[in-house]
């Protein structure tokens, strides 16, 4: 699949002197900084070494002084306290992160984590219902509830109170809660609006420990929670979020909780963990309680006080995990066929279903089929008499929009610009593709047939050494607004043959001219280049380190080639 390069303009010369002169570093990297926003000696200070005196006040989100009061109150008085969150990673840490630090403070503190397929995403009927029938009197929604109109009224009939923590975007009308904390609402001044569920969790018990005089070091020791939220959600690593991912993957990697010190030795992870180790390791593993059986066994993994109590609840994560890629890779092949067969690659969308697809994997596969076939996606599978979908989207197109427009032939739909979720009966089902293959192309625009690759310099392999490397990664933790940077080299020739490794993975050893450094190269998925890297290229890559025999080497990770 050809990609486009996109490379960012190089900040102008004059201000890479000036940063350089104050820094001292590499050229390369004073321009990376400045085209990170980083202008001067102070800011790269705050950058490269975060101060946890940097989180804002708590007190500044609208509604906290009620949420802490009443959460006070609860406390105090013994009543009985309902955490309650969604089933996903966001969700399972976040409820984690309140029942490990509030269930010394109180007898009487239950969780709650709806079940994904029988109530779905959300504040549940269902869930309401059992907080009613066990005598709660303060329900706390995590990661979700900003839409929960209906149940939150259902449960103030009953006399729950509610306090709401979420990061989603509020409708035209807000729940009637005791407090909201969700920094998206309009009329809320906190400085950062980018908090993961986890995050606003976290807001909440930093100011009820202030509130209250409660040692600092409790909430801090739960921090890896926040960090596995923030890598797990996909939500931007800057101000706020940055900081609260850079200590706690330090405590991760350091001292992490019981739960996550036993999923990282049963998946053999090698630590020290970066965001990335946690989106591809330890997010899956959780994840795939939700999706495969009930997302409780990822809260009793994350609530354990030894390590040797959580193995067995990480054992099980791990057999699910497995037991989806299973059905990832199955239906994936599936989906991938059914394109080919049905001869879908002419189409501006795709658009498929099977009644006998695994609905916890649906979504997982709309990205696989889009990695092969770059367009707008939906996958689709029955549940419960009918017809439910993923949608996943390309890069700029608004695919939630795109629903919008074709919403007459759905029962429900919700989600956002890259991602959204349907449901509508089997007999709308051929009147829905065709509907939707006109929207998007009418809306889909010849820029986003193509899939990105935003470069952030093209650079010599001269420039690359330890040295550079060891600035590179305190750049981290990388993600979203803060990704990690991307290079490109030209004219680079192999040193040695190219080889292909198991079937589709490139192994390159190169170099370039006027300069003695040589670097192998792996390139995942790219072996069909193998046979085209006679004359000088160019590559897009990324630098990391190899250990291998007691050594370290930089290695190049090549994210497409240039022929």
């Amino acid at each position: 699949m050809i990609k486009d390069w996109i490379v960012k303009s190089r900040p102008e010369e004059n201000q890479i002197k000036e940063l350089q002169s104050q820094l001292n570093i590499h050229d390369v990297l004073c321009a990376i900084l400045l085209q990170r926003g980083i202008k001067n000696m102070a800011e790269a200070k705050s950058f490269f070494r975060p101060e946890l005196g940097s989180l804002h006040d708590p007190f500044l989100m609208k509604d906290m002084d009620k949420a802490v009061e009443r959460l006070t109150q609860a406390i105090f008085e013994e009543e009985k306290i309902l955490i309650y969150g969604d089933y996903d990673v966001d969700g399972t840490t976040s409820v984690a992160l309140a029942y490990n630090f509030l269930k010394d403070l109180s007898p009487n503190v239950f969780t709650y984590i709806p079940d994904r397929y029988t109530e779905g995403y959300g504040v549940s009927r269902q869930g309401i219902q059992w907080a009613i029938d066990h005598d709660i009197q303060l329900l706390i929604t995590l990661d979700c509830g900003i839409r929960a109109t209906e149940n939150v009224k259902f449960a103030k009939g009953h006399e729950i109170d509610v306090i709401i923590c979420d990061h989603h975007l509020p409708g035209t009308s807000l729940p009637e809660a005791v407090a909201i904390l969700d920094p998206k609402q309009s009329d809320c001044s906190y400085p950062y609006d980018e908090l993961s569920g986890c995050g606003i969790g976290y807001k909440l018990l930093e100011a009820f420990s202030v509130q209250n005089g409660i040692d600092d070091n409790k909430l801090l020791g739960l921090l890896d929670l926040v960090a596995v939220s923030i890598a797990s959600d996909i939500v931007p690593i800057t101000g706020e979020n940055r900081l609260l991912a850079w200590f706690g993957l330090k405590k991760l990697n350091n001292s992490p909780l019981p739960g996550f010190a036993a999923l990282i030795d049963k998946a053999n992870m090698r630590t020290p963990l970066s965001i990335s180790d946690v989106v591809f390791g330890i997010g899956p593993r959780i994840n795939a309680a939700g999706r495969i059986g009930h997302a409780k066994t990822a809260l009793d993994l994350l609530t354990q006080e030894t390590k040797e109590d959580a193995y067995v609840f990480a054992e099980k994560l791990n057999l699910e995990n497995q037991e989806r890629r299973n059905y990832d890779e199955s239906i994936t092949a599936s989906a991938l066929d059914m394109i080919k067969e049905d001869k879908l690659t002419e189409k501006h969308s795709t658009v498929l279903f099977r009644k006998d697809w695994h609905k916890g994997v649906i979504g997982i596969v709309a990205s696989r089929c889009i990695e092969h076939y770059y367009k707008p996606t939906i996958i689709m599978t029955e549940s419960n008499g009918q017809i439910t979908g993923s949608a996943r989207s390309v890069n700029g197109f608004d695919i939630y929009s795109a629903l919008e427009n074709c919403s007459d032939h759905l029962i429900q739909f919700g989600g956002h610009k890259y991602a959204a979720g349907l449901t509508m009966t089997h007999d709308k089902l051929d009147d829905f593709k065709i509907a939707f293959e006109q929207s998007v192309s009418e809306m889909i625009e010849e820029k986003q047939k193509t899939p990105v690759i935003d470069v952030d310099m093209e650079i010599e392999l001269a420039d690359i050494d330890f040295k550079m490397f060891g600035i590179l990664k305190q750049m981290g933790p990388f993600g979203p607004r803060n990704m990690q940077p991307v290079f490109c080299s030209k004219n680079v020739f192999l040193k040695k043959e190219a080889r292909v490794l198991k079937e589709k993975h490139l192994k390159l050893f190169l170099s370039q001219a006027g300069t003695s450094n040589n670097f192998d190269v792996i390139g995942f998925n790219l072996g069909h280049f193998h046979n085209q890297l006679d004359a000088p290229f160019d590559i897009a890559y990324t630098i990391e380190e190899n250990h291998y025999m007691g050594q370290t080497t930089l290695q190049l990770m090549l994210k497409d080639i240039r022929v």
